[in-house]
């Protein structure tokens, strides 16, 4: 029987876990917290670990993880920019991330542009203060909106499907263009995206190059009363430009799902504590903005296919020496 060490473990996935355990024939050992070089230790006589991903790990876990006798890392997300490569490499460790549901995100991301555009957040905190004027509140109707989909991969692709129903005019900028989308949307470079479109949204990977591709040179190519949704990742955007472009008035609303320094904020109770980021405390002030803490990806599908895949490619990794889901780059 293999050994796993699982960490970050949640409550919803453990039945999962345990399923494909059973599946994979797999001893596995749960962990809580996030892998760090002291949690590493935890992972003494296994040769694979799986980690969600959200949390930085660089030389110092890397060392540990070897000398504790791990080779392999499967982690439970798709996006690996928290991983140090330069570090793995150096330790002899290789790690695959995963693919799952597009529908997840596509659907959350949907779900915002439509809060944002019938401004759904001044609506319910008015509910709430038993205050049922309209004035205000009035929204603006899909099918007279441009979308710009920065990003029309698995999700982007899937967000223009949802929005065609609306019918809405849908533009899309991306370095690959699919044949499947061609009557649905219509590919533009990104300045043509920004001087266009009602609503942005965003589905690209970060990368250095994606890194702040949101910022105020490009704010200030927007529409005035732009909307922008952030279903992506959070470095992606300027935080500071995004909230200099609100109170300029020169975007109109926003729907944030990642941020920029989210960790050990989002996916945890802070009700009692200080919060000491300062970005997340004024977007949060914002009538105009929407922020959820990193949900979109939340599903029963979605989460179920990430355990089975890191699962999966742990397995491959260990009996073959090779995964289909290796990141090599």
């Amino acid at each position: 029987m293999k050994k796993v060490v699982a960490y970050e473990t949640r409550v919803d996935e453990l039945p999962l876990f345990q399923k494909f355990s059973g599946k994979f024939d797999l001893d596995i050992k749960y962990i809580d917290d996030v892998l760090t070089p002291e949690t590493a230790l935890e992972a003494k006589g296994a040769e694979a670990v799986t980690i969600l991903g959200n949390y930085p790990v660089g030389s110092g876990t890397f060392r540990a993880l070897r000398d504790a006798g791990v080779k392999y890392i499967g982690l439970r997300t798709a996006g690996y920019n928290n991983i140090d490569q330069e570090a793995a490499k150096a330790y002899g460790i290789r790690f695959s991330n995963v693919t799952y549901s597009p529908y997840c995100v596509a659907d959350f991301a949907t779900m915002l542009i439509l809060m944002c555009v019938r401004k759904a957040k001044q609506i319910l905190t008015r509910v709430q203060a038993q205050d049922f004027s309209v004035k205000g509140i009035q929204g603006r109707e899909m099918h007279n909106l441009t979308i710009g989909i920065i990003g029309a991969g698995r999700i982007g692709s899937i967000v223009a499907k949802n929005l065609s129903g609306f019918g809405c005019n849908i533009i899309a900028h991306d370095t690959v263009e699919r044949d499947e989308l061609r009557g649905i949307l219509k590919y533009v470079s990104l300045d043509e995206l920004l001087a266009e479109s009602d609503v942005i949204t965003l589905h690209t990977p970060l990368f250095e190059s994606t890194y702040h591709m949101i910022n105020q040179d490009r704010i200030a190519k927007m529409k005035d009363g732009v909307c922008i949704i952030n279903c992506s990742r959070g470095a992606v955007v300027d935080t500071d430009a995004l909230i200099a472009g609100i109170e300029a008035g020169k975007v109109g609303a926003a729907g944030i799902d990642v941020l920029e320094h989210e960790e050990e904020i989002f996916h945890h109770d802070r009700r009692s504590d200080i919060l000491t980021h300062r970005q997340l405390a004024v977007l949060k002030s914002f009538p105009n903005v929407i922020v959820t803490p990193h949900t979109a990806f939340y599903t029963d599908q979605a989460v179920s296919d990430m355990v089975e895949m890191a699962l999966t490619s742990l397995v491959s990794f260990m009996e073959t020496g090779e995964s289909r889901w290796e990141i090599k780059e």
